[in-house]
């Protein structure tokens, strides 16, 4: 294909009217466009300053520009880089816009002012070629300074991947506009509402629940139809009515993970309509003076019941709360009732087998509310699987792999699979999976070791103490809890449940300890529980009055695992310590050789 050339002028229109006449394609050819607010009279990139940036298309790029002239939110804006090729098409056009959105946002040095009112994603004829023109457009734009870092480097970034410019697969495109035409329907007649998102490690809850918020202050906020595309997946929303219904709603994105909480906040501050003050635990929610119209909940199963909680303050604030919502310390309420307390209407997004502590919502109880759902027709399976490359098979061979049935179970054992194009291995040596896990973040980035919590956290308090010892290996737990994949050190330490679930790697190095092993006779898997240091992992509940045995306490533990083995999108390499369990396993995961056990 011939190479794309930008046309970089000022965004004004005696700018602009000097440059329509100079050839017919400025005003009759599709073109993609990047309005920004540079620094006048910059001359190299990294002298330019870019605060907002908008992107565009449109087959009569002059005539768009005389609208934008007329947007208040767009007045601030000063150049503009119009991206013109030979061979491009509507599709083309289309497909670029999306990806320059999606990769400015990620970048994460500007704020995007665009819409998420349906970014594409569709398919058409010699996609591949053109991609590889975007590629060099990419390039020329960060050589102007519009990007600041490669493709890849983007591309690794939680602003990338938490970010609410996606294009949905289509069950997530068609549970989004399900969801929508019903909420618009009970916020016209007064009704409350509880609609419940459903699906595995890697389908995009939380892609969907940030993209539902960000789709929701994008209506709320569009008053002229010229500030969106009426093509779009979406565009049927964004009319004066449910405008109107949206106005002063009170919305809010309940997220039980700090970790998770944090980096979400970070991209929030970075997109226009979205406030971090949004972003709240369940703590918040039920504290605050006012009532919501809406929360959307992520990582429903991470919410908690009546437990110890972390620190005697947050116990003092959870009996608090259930008094002032239900007038009695009533110890049998939960967060989730807080939530239903304190919202008109909810939506839940959960997997009920990413439950990994007791304190967390009793499964019985997410499938009530699951079931409820059903029988209202508000539930929305999520299957399409966005993270691991291997596909949705693989989650379900990792979730069958480690719930292996006991001799008389009528349940089969898995049978095992290869799956072509995912780098799953085991390791006979940490060592050896160390360094490979090393490799790979030198290759792609974005490659870390993680581990149950089968090792006390002495560094904690202790910054000079090694907290993981394995074949002659010292490793160190990770120092932070809030954004711990993306900080300094996290190559060097092992990160745990708590700081990974929820996010994306792209090569995961997984040490299963020995709080999890392999009982050779009986042929089923089984819980050590003096090698489980979590301690509110296996805390017997007082409150209520209930005591977890060792099964219990086993499906926490194969829980953590199968989220730990589900993040790598690339690759998924294991350690296993209990050498019953390493040789049950080698059935399943392929060897990078015949490793000689102790």
């Amino acid at each position: 294909m011939t190479p794309s050339s930008i046309a970089r002028l000022d965004f004004t229109n005696e700018a602009v009217a000097q440059w329509a006449p100079t050839h017919p394609r400025h005003s009759n050819w599709p073109v993609v466009y990047v309005l920004d607010e540079s620094t006048r009279g910059a001359s190299k990139a990294n002298d330019r300053r870019l605060t907002d940036v908008y992107v565009g298309e449109s087959r009569n790029a002059v005539t768009r520009m005389r609208q934008h002239f007329d947007s208040p939110d767009k007045q601030h804006l000063n150049t503009i880089r119009v991206i013109l090729d030979d061979r491009f098409n509507k599709s083309a056009c289309l497909d670029l816009e999306s990806s320059l959105i999606r990769l400015l946002a990620g970048d994460g040095a500007y704020r995007v002012l665009n819409r998420n009112d349906g970014i594409t994603e569709g398919d058409y004829y010699d996609r591949e070629l053109y991609r590889e023109t975007f590629r060099d457009v990419f390039e020329q734009l960060r050589r102007d300074g519009v990007f600041t870092r490669s493709i890849p480097e983007i591309e690794n970034s939680d602003l990338f991947k938490l970010s609410p410019f996606k294009a949905l697969t289509p069950d997530q495109a068609i549970a989004v506009e399900d969801i929508f035409e019903g909420l618009f329907k009970d916020l016209k007649s007064g009704s409350n509402s509880t609609i419940v998102i459903q699906g595995e490690p890697g389908t995009g809850k939380t892609v969907v629940a940030i993209y539902m918020l960000k789709l929701l202050v994008d209506i709320a906020g569009t008053a002229r139809a010229e500030d969106f595309d009426s093509d779009t997946m979406f565009a049927d929303f964004f009319v004066p009515e449910n405008r109107e219904l949206l106005t002063g709603l009170r919305i809010g994105l309940v997220v039980p993970q700090q970790s998770l909480r944090e980096s979400i906040k970070k991209v929030f501050r970075k997109t226009p309509g979205l406030d971090p003050a949004m972003v709240m635990t369940a703590f918040d929610v039920g504290s605050s003076d006012e009532d919501f119209d809406l929360l959307i909940v992520d990582e429903s199963h991470r919410l908690n019941q009546r437990a110890n909680q972390p620190s005697g303050v947050q116990n003092k604030n959870f009996s608090d709360i259930t008094k002032k919502l239900f007038e009695v310390d009533d110890t049998s309420k939960t967060q989730l009732d807080w939530i239903r307390a304190k919202s008109t209407h909810q939506i839940y997004l959960l997997d009920a087998e990413q439950s990994v502590r007791p304190a967390d919502i009793p499964f019985e109880v997410l499938r009530a509310l699951a079931d409820d759902a059903k029988s209202r027709h508000r539930h929305y399976p999520l299957a399409t699987q966005m993270r691991v490359q291997a596909g949705a098979d693989y989650v379900a061979y990792v979730r069958g792999m480690l719930a292996v049935p006991a001799v008389g179970d009528a349940r089969r054992a898995p049978v095992a699979e290869k799956f072509d194009g995912y780098d799953f291995r085991m390791f006979g040596s940490v060592a050896e999976m160390r360094a490979e896990v090393l490799r790979k973040e030198e290759e792609t980035g974005l490659s870390r070791l993680l581990a149950g919590f089968a090792w006390p956290w002495k560094s904690k308090n202790d910054k000079t103490a090694f907290d993981i010892e394995v074949d002659g290996q010292q490793f160190r737990w990770n120092s932070t809890q809030k954004d711990w994949i993306a900080s300094a050190n996290s190559t060097n330490e092992v990160g745990s449940i708590h700081t990974v679930q929820g996010y994306d790697l792209n090569y995961a190095g997984v040490i299963i300890g020995p709080d999890l092993r392999y009982d050779t006779e009986k042929r089923r898997l089984y819980v050590d529980r003096d090698s489980y240091f979590d301690k509110k992992g296996k805390e017997n509940n007082a409150v209520l009055g209930k005591t977890y045995t060792d099964d219990d306490l086993l499906r926490f533990v194969r829980n953590i695992y199968a989220v730990l083995l589900t993040r790598g999108v690339r690759g998924t390499f294991v350690y296993v310590s209990d050498p019953a369990l390493r040789e049950y396993l080698r059935s399943y995961i392929p060897g990078t050789a015949a490793p000689e056990y102790p």
